[in-house]
C-alpha cells in the first residue's frame, strides 16, 4: 500500500464522526435524485414505447354525423401539417348490457381491420371481428372483457346480441369497443350517430401545435360539424400522472441534500484542514508534495462520499420499484426498468460535486508552508469574539451560559457551517408539515365529508339473475322513501341527495361519472377551484381534469350522452375533486329529469342540528331505514388511498434523513470545538465548573445558532411548499385553491421556528456529554 493510500486510510479512521456525516448526506442527497431521476426519465415510457409502435394519432376529432357527409371529412386528409389520417368512421354511443352488469355508456366505432399507418389497434387476446354480431371490447372497458361473452343493446331496435370474439388496446383511447362497418346501422339509432377521424400531424410535440393542426383540418368543414376531440399529449399526461406526482417533491428534497451534501463536505473537509494544520507540516517535511497533500484530504471525502453513494442508489431503487410497477402494468410493458444511464449521471454528478467542493476546501492545504504549519498550533485566535463575551458577561445570566452563548462568535465561520446545516434540515421539516397539512385538505375535498351522518348509495348487485339461477336480484331501494324517513327524523338539519349516473362526452373515451344533487348541496364540502357552485337547473360543475381533457372552461356547454336522451349543461364553476381521475359532471337532479336517469345509486348526505348527538341519531334512523335495505353510518374522512401513504412515508423518511445530516453536521462542528477547548475546558473544571455546567456551557453555544436557523428556515420552508404543492397539482392535472396552499398559521410556525433550537441540540449532546465527563488533569494536559 502506498504512503498516500495509508493517509487515507488514516484519515478516515480517525474522523469517523464527519466520515459518518459526508456518507449520511451523501446517500440522502443521491436517494433522492435517484428517485426524482429516474421518474422523471422512464415514467413515460411505456407510453411512448406504444405510441410510436402503433403509430398512435396526435388527435382524434369527433363529428356530428347530421352536419358532414363522410366525403367532406375525407377532404380533410389533404388539410396543411397532417402527415397521416384514418377514417371517416362511424360511431355510436351504446349502453350494452353483459351477464347482469349495469348498463355503462360506450362508444363503439366501426373499423374494418385495426389499421396500420394511424393509431393500429394492438390486439390482446382473440381476434378482429369479420362479420356483423361480433365485437371487440378495450381493455380499458367498463365491461370486464371475457372472450365468448354475449352482450345486448335493449335501447336499441331490435336489441342486438354481440359476441365478443377479441380484446385489444388503443394507445390513444380513441374508443371502447370496435365492430365491422356493417354492424354499426343496427348500433345508431335514429337521428344519432357521428363520425371519427384520426389524424397524424408532422408537428405535434406541443399543445399549440396540436390546436393548429385541428384548426387545419376543420378549416374547410361546415361550423359546428366538431363536436369532441382528444390530444394525444392529455392521454400520455393522464398516464404519467401517478408517478409525474412524485417529481416536484422529489426534486425539492434532492436539491436541499445535494446543496447540503456540498456544504458538509466543504465544512467537513475545511476542519480537518483547520485542525491537523500541524499533521500537515509533518507530511511535507517527510516529502509529500503540495497536489500529494491536497489528494490525500480528497480521498478522505471521496470514501464515504462513494459508499454513501452506493447506499443511495440502491435506496433510491427499492423507492422507486412500487412507484413504477403500477405503470407498468398498464401498458403490460417492461420498459420501467430503471435507466442505467440515469443512474450513472446522478453518480457521477455528485461524486464530482463532492470532489470538487473537498479540493476547494483542501487546497489550503498544499499552499501551506512547512515550517509555518509545524509551528501553529490548534487554539483558535484569543482576541476573536471578545466583544461578544464582554456583552454575554454583562447579562444576568450563569456565567458557564454566558460562556456558552458567546462561543459562536469566537468561530464565526464553524457557527456560520452549523447553521446552515440546521437551516436545510428546518427548511425540510417546515415542508414536510406543510405537505401533510396540504393533503390533508385534498383528502378532506376528495371525501366531502361535511355531513354528519350519510346514507351511503346501495351496492350494484353484480351476482347471478333470472329464473333458475338460484338467487333473486332484491328490489331497488327508493331514494324517494329514503329521503322522507330522513326528514321525518328527529335531530335532522338539513340534507341533500346525490345519485351517480354514467354518461359519455362526445370526444372522449369511456364513461364518466354524472353526480345529481337533489336539495343544496354547497355545504356539502365541495371546494372551489374557480366559478360559483350550482344553483339552478342545467348547470353544471367539474373538476378541472375534465375542463383540460374536454378542451372546455367556464361558460362553456356540454353534452351528456348514454342518457334517454342527449343532455346539455353549462359549466359554471371549477370544482377540486381528484376521484375517477377528475372525470366527473356535478349538476342539479332536475337536469337530468328528461333522460330518466336510473337514480338507484343514491346516497343521502345530512347534518343534524345544533346539540344533537351523531351516534344517537344514526341508531335511531337506522331503525327506520332497516325496512328499506340501507343503513346510515357517522360521517368521516377517508384515508385517501395508497398514493397519499405513498407520499407520506417518502416525505417523512427523506426528511428524517435531513434532520440526521443537519444534527450530524452540529455535532461535527460542536465535536470539533469541543476538542479545540479541551484545555480551556480543563481551566474551567479547575476553577469550580461542574459537569452539569460544563454541559449547559456546551449546549448554549448553539442555542444562537438554532434560533437564527430556524428562523431563517420556517419563510423558506413554506416558500419552498408553495412552490412545490401547486407543481404537484399541475402535474396530475388538478388545479388548488388557497386552502390547500395556505396551511401555515401562526400557532404553528413558533414551534417549527424551535425545530432549529431542537436540532442543534440534538447535534450538541454527545459533545456536551464527552466534555462533562473529561478529566480535569487530563484536560490540562492537553496541548
Amino acid at each position: 500500500m502506498s504512503a498516500l493510500a495509508k493517509v487515507v486510510r488514516s484519515g478516515v479512521r480517525r474522523r469517523r464522526v464527519q466520515t459518518l456525516v459526508i456518507g449520511l448526506a451523501t446517500m440522502m442527497a443521491v436517494a433522492a435524485s435517484v428517485l426524482g431521476g429516474t421518474l422523471l426519465v422512464v415514467s413515460g415510457a411505456p407510453f411512448d414505447d406504444a405510441f410510436a409502435k402503433q403509430n398512435g394519432a396526435h388527435l382524434s376529432v369527433q363529428f356530428d354525423a347530421g352536419k358532414v357527409s363522410a366525403g367532406q371529412l375525407s377532404k380533410s386528409k389533404d388539410a396543411e401539417g397532417v402527415s397521416s389520417a384514418a377514417g371517416p368512421f362511424r360511431t355510436a354511443t351504446v349502453t350494452p348490457r353483459a351477464d347482469g352488469s349495469p348498463g355503462w355508456p360506450m362508444t363503439v366505432v366501426g373499423r374494418g381491420d385495426p389499421g396500420r399507418d394511424v393509431d393500429e389497434v394492438a390486439l390482446l387476446d382473440g381476434r378482429w371481428p369479420t362479420q356483423s354480431g361480433e365485437i371487440v371490447l378495450s381493455a380499458n372497458s367498463a365491461l370486464f372483457p371475457t372472450m365468448g361473452m354475449k352482450i345486448t343493446f335493449p335501447d336499441l331496435s331490435g336489441g342486438p346480441t354481440l359476441t365478443v370474439v377479441g380484446v385489444a388496446r388503443s394507445v390513444t383511447q380513441t374508443a371502447d369497443a370496435w365492430v365491422v362497418p356493417s354492424q354499426m346501422p343496427a348500433l345508431t339509432a335514429p337521428g344519432s350517430g357521428g363520425y371519427q377521424m384520426l389524424y397524424r400531424f408532422t408537428d405535434a410535440g406541443t399543445a399549440a401545435q396540436i390546436t393548429a393542426g385541428g384548426k387545419a383540418v376543420t378549416e374547410s368543414l361546415p361550423p359546428g360539424t366538431a363536436v369532441g376531440e382528444q390530444s394525444w399529449l392529455t392521454v400520455k399526461k393522464n398516464t404519467e400522472q401517478d408517478t409525474a406526482l412524485y417529481v416536484p417533491f422529489l426534486i425539492a428534497f434532492g436539491a436541499l441534500g445535494l446543496v447540503m451534501s456540498v456544504l458538509i463536505v466543504g465544512n467537513v473537509v475545511a476542519s480537518a484542514v483547520g485542525t491537523g494544520t500541524r499533521r500537515i507540516g509533518i507530511l511535507k517535511a517527510v516529502g509529500f508534495t503540495p497536489a500529494q497533500v491536497v489528494r490525500a484530504y480528497v480521498g478522505q471525502a471521496l470514501i464515504p462520499a462513494a459508499v454513501g453513494t452506493a447506499l443511495g442508489v440502491l435506496a433510491g431503487h427499492l423507492f422507486a420499484v412500487p412507484v413504477l410497477a403500477e405503470t407498468g402494468e398498464v401498458y403490460g410493458t417492461s420498459s420501467l426498468a430503471i435507466a442505467p444511464w440515469a443512474d450513472l449521471a446522478v453518480i457521477a454528478g455528485v461524486l464530482s460535486l463532492v470532489a470538487v467542493t473537498a479540493w476547494a476546501s483542501a487546497w489550503r492545504a498544499g499552499r501551506l508552508r512547512t515550517v509555518d504549519a509545524l509551528a501553529v498550533g490548534r487554539t483558535a485566535s484569543a482576541g476573536r469574539g471578545r466583544w461578544a463575551a464582554r456583552l454575554a458577561g454583562r447579562l444576568p445570566l450563569p456565567q458557564p451560559v454566558a460562556l456558552g452563548l458567546a462561543r459562536p462568535f469566537a468561530r464565526p465561520a464553524r457557527a456560520l457551517a452549523m447553521g446552515t446545516a440546521i437551516l436545510f434540515g428546518a427548511i425540510a421539516v417546515t415542508f414536510t408539515v406543510g405537505m401533510g397539512a396540504s393533503l390533508g385538505q385534498v383528502m378532506k375535498a376528495r371525501a366531502h365529508d361535511a355531513a354528519d351522518a350519510v346514507v351511503p348509495a346501495p351496492l350494484p348487485d353484480f351476482g347471478p339473475q333470472g329464473p333458475g339461477s338460484g338467487t333473486e336480484k332484491p328490489s331497488k331501494t327508493d331514494p324517494a322513501a329514503v329521503a322522507a324517513a330522513i326528514e321525518a327524523a328527529a335531530g335532522t338539519g338539513k340534507y341533500y341527495s346525490a345519485a351517480t349516473v354514467r354518461a359519455a362526452v362526445s370526444g372522449l373515451t369511456g364513461t364518466i361519472d354524472v353526480i345529481a344533487f337533489t336539495g343544496d348541496a354547497s355545504w356539502g364540502g365541495y371546494t372551489m377551484v374557480s366559478g360559483r357552485w350550482i344553483d339552478r337547473p342545467g348547470e353544471a360543475v367539474v373538476p378541472t381534469p375534465f375542463l383540460t381533457a374536454t378542451g372546455t372552461r367556464i361558460g362553456d356547454t356540454v353534452t351528456l350522452n348514454g342518457l334517454a336522451e342527449p343532455v346539455t349543461v353549462r359549466i359554471v364553476g371549477e370544482v377540486l375533486d381528484p376521484r375517477n381521475d377528475g372525470m366527473q359532471v356535478f349538476t342539479d337532479a332536475s337536469s337530468l329529469t328528461a333522460a330518466h336517469p336510473d337514480l338507484t345509486e343514491t346516497s343521502h348526505h345530512i347534518a343534524v342540528m345544533s346539540g344533537t348527538d351523531v351516534t344517537g341519531y344514526v341508531d335511531a334512523l337506522n331503525r327506520d331505514l332497516a325496512p328499506l335495505g340501507v343503513a346510515a353510518r357517522a360521517g368521516g374522512l377517508d384515508a385517501g388511498g395508497d398514493m397519499v401513504v405513498t407520499l407520506n412515508a417518502l416525505s417523512a423518511i427523506l426528511t428524517l434523513m435531513l434532520v440526521a445530516v443537519a444534527a450530524l453536521g452540529v455535532l461535527n462542528g460542536v465535536l470539533l470545538d469541543t476538542r479545540e477547548r479541551v484545555r480551556e475546558i480543563g481551566v474551567h473544571k479547575a476553577l469550580g465548573m461542574t459537569p452539569r455546567q460544563t454541559v449547559a456551557m456546551v449546549l448554549t453555544s448553539v442555542v444562537v445558532t438554532g434560533l437564527v436557523a430556524g428562523a431563517l428556515g420556517v419563510p423558506l420552508g413554506v416558500a419552498l411548499h408553495g412552490w412545490v404543492i401547486p407543481a404537484m397539482g399541475d402535474s396530475v392535472g388538478l388545479r388548488l385553491p388557497d386552502s390547500v396552499i395556505a396551511v401555515y398559521h401562526g400557532a404553528e410556525l413558533l414551534p417549527l421556528a424551535l425545530g432549529g433550537l431542537l436540532i442543534a441540540t440534538l447535534g450538541a449532546l454527545l459533545p456536551a456529554g464527552w466534555a462533562a465527563r473529561a478529566r480535569t488533569a487530563t484536560a490540562l494536559r492537553t496541548e
